[in-house]
This record gives C-alpha cells, sequence and structure tokens, in this order.
C-alpha cells in the first residue's frame, strides 16, 4: 500500500462538452464529451500522481459511472481500491461556452450510501500498510455516520498518519471537532467555522488562529483565490501570494492545491515550503484549461518563483 491513501466517499465521472454558444430552449449540438475520473480524493491522488508520487485512492463505486472510473484511474496508471456499492456513481457535466469562453458545472448528487459500504471502506484504510498521509476530499454523501471524521481520525491516530480533510458545511465541522491534522477551508468555509457572516484576506489569518485555539486541528491552508493562501498553526503564519498565471480555469486548482502540501510534505518539505509548493500546483492547474490538474513542469517552476518572491517580481504569464 502507498505512504499516500485518498479517501473519496462520493465519486463522480465527469464529462467534459463544448458548444458553439448556450442558449436555452435550443438543442445545442455537443462536441464529443472527454471523461475523466473525478471527486475530491480522486483529484487529489490524479494530481499527486502527476508531480511523481503513487498514490493509492480509495472510494465508493457503483454502476457504470463506478466502472468507468475504475477504467480511467487503470489507464493513468493509478493503483485504486474501489469499494463496491448497490448504488449509481454520480455523473458531473461542465459545458464549455464557446463564444462567451464560459464555463458551466452541473454537480450531481450521490447515492445513499449503506452500512457495510462505508464500513467496508473504514476497513479498507484500516487494513492499509506503510500509510503517512490520509487524505478525504470531496462532498459527503448521504448515509455516512455523523461520527465518520471521528473514525477517520481514530484510524489515522492508529497508524500514526497525518490527516488532511478538504471538504464543506457541516462535514468540516466535524472534522475539525474530530482532531484532524490539517484543512484547507476558503474564506466562506472558515468564516462558518469562526462563527462569523464573511471575511476577508485582512481577517482570515486572526479567525484562522481561534478555530485552531478552539478545536484540535493542527494546521489550516486557508484559501483565498486571487489573493493566495495563508498557512496557519498555533507556532506560525505563513502568507502564500498568488502568483501571476494566465488562468484558463480554476476547475481543480483546490485539489491540486491539496496535492501539492501533501507530496511536499512527502518529499520531506518543511510545512511552510509545503504550503508554497501547494499554491504553485494550483496556480499550475489554473493554467489549464477545463477540468485538467497541475503538472510537475509548470508547478515546480512556479513553486521556484514564490520562493524568489521576496526579492524578486515574479513574472510567469
Amino acid at each position: 500500500m502507498a505512504a499516500i491513501i485518498t479517501i473519496t466517499f462520493n465519486p463522480a465521472l465527469d464529462k467534459s462538452v463544448t458548444v458553439p454558444e448556450l442558449i436555452s430552449e435550443k438543442k445545442l449540438k455537443c462536441s464529443q464529451p472527454v471523461y475523466e475520473p473525478g471527486g475530491g480524493g480522486i483529484n487529489v491522488a490524479r494530481a499527486i500522481k502527476k508531480l511523481g508520487g503513487d498514490p493509492t485512492p480509495i472510494f465508493l463505486a457503483g454502476g457504470f459511472a463506478g466502472a468507468k472510473i475504475c477504467e480511467l484511474l487503470a489507464d493513468d496508471g493509478i493503483s485504486a481500491q474501489a469499494i463496491n456499492i448497490t448504488g449509481n456513481s454520480r455523473e458531473n457535466l461542465i459545458v464549455a461556452d464557446v463564444a462567451t469562453g464560459r464555463q458551466y458545472l452541473f454537480d450531481m448528487p450521490g447515492p445513499i450510501i449503506k452500512a457495510n459500504e462505508w464500513r467496508a471502506c473504514l476497513n479498507a484504510i484500516a487494513l492499509s500498510d506503510g500509510v503517512q498521509f490520509i487524505v478525504v476530499s470531496g462532498s459527503v454523501p448521504p448515509g455516512l455516520p455523523d461520527d465518520i471524521f471521528k473514525r477517520l481520525a481514530f484510524i489515522a491516530a492508529k497508524k500514526k498518519a497525518r490527516l488532511f480533510v478538504d471538504t464543506s458545511g457541516a462535514a468540516l465541522q466535524q472534522a475539525v471537532e474530530a482532531g484532524v491534522y490539517m484543512i484547507k477551508p476558503n474564506l466562506k468555509e472558515l468564516a462558518s467555522l469562526a462563527g462569523t457572516d464573511s471575511l476577508t484576506h485582512d481577517t482570515a489569518v486572526e479567525a484562522a488562529k481561534k478555530v485552531i485555539a478552539k478545536y484540535k486541528c493542527q494546521a489550516i491552508v486557508v484559501s483565498m483565490g486571487g489573493n493566495g493562501a495563508a498557512l496557519v498553526t498555533e507556532q506560525e503564519i505563513v502568507e502564500v501570494p498568488q502568483p501571476p498565471v494566465k488562468v484558463k480555469s480554476t476547475v481543480g486548482a483546490g485539489d491540486s492545491l491539496v496535492a501539492g502540501v501533501v507530496y511536499g510534505l512527502y518529499q520531506n518539505y518543511s510545512l511552510p515550503d509545503a504550503a508554497r509548493f501547494g499554491v504553485a500546483c494550483g496556480s499550475a492547474a489554473t493554467m489549464n484549461p477545463g477540468t485538467e490538474l497541475c503538472n510537475r513542469a509548470d508547478a515546480e517552476r512556479i513553486y521556484a518563483a514564490i520562493r524568489q518572491a521576496s526579492t524578486e517580481t515574479m513574472n510567469l504569464t
């Protein structure tokens, strides 16, 4: 089993098409669809693979979409462990409007997960050997117990593995209460944890410090869109500005950021440098169209520029 495993409770088969122009009440002629395996943890694993790692994604899979996800991951040389479910894995639709250059994401709900299915998933994690990092990313489908992150935190602690969580809503609240190693909220998600209506770049760090003080989370990487990200722990604060790159799509940027942080730590980067590498990977993903993730060459080039940003002006476009 790999040193890095990712968990996806609600994977998706992403189907991307283009149309000449998005017009209501018209029959729109689509391009040939492009299929990609999706869902937070699966995307993190795919990005880590692109960076040179060898992760093992564990996910719940059912029906045609679940089987197609397994096939696509195998095509990418990724050794995955699929937990079969009776429900059908979801399919998402991404439509690019050629006339406007805009992209539309139709995110479908997931199936209801049965108790024996999520237990089988946890059992697969518990039986994994040599695990150093566990990444849980994406939405939580109906049927999972309220204490799912507490159960995951227990497994991670027993294995002495670091648990990373990237989710939202009630699931994110449960994660910080369970005692995960790191979370990656955006400003809206962090505001919810901090008990405030909204946050800005200037107030995010203080809010993250309050969340760490209140809960058991050890580190927070706050994603702030065009303002980059900030790493916050009890001991340090590291702000990483967004490098100037030509953005083609923001889809997959968050998953690439998480992948960069985890892979950086796996490569023995310091936590601040791992956060910088994460921002580099997220930025590299935005340089690609559609649902493409980061690539290694762009990520390493941007990372080098970020590290020199205190003495040089970045020029990456």
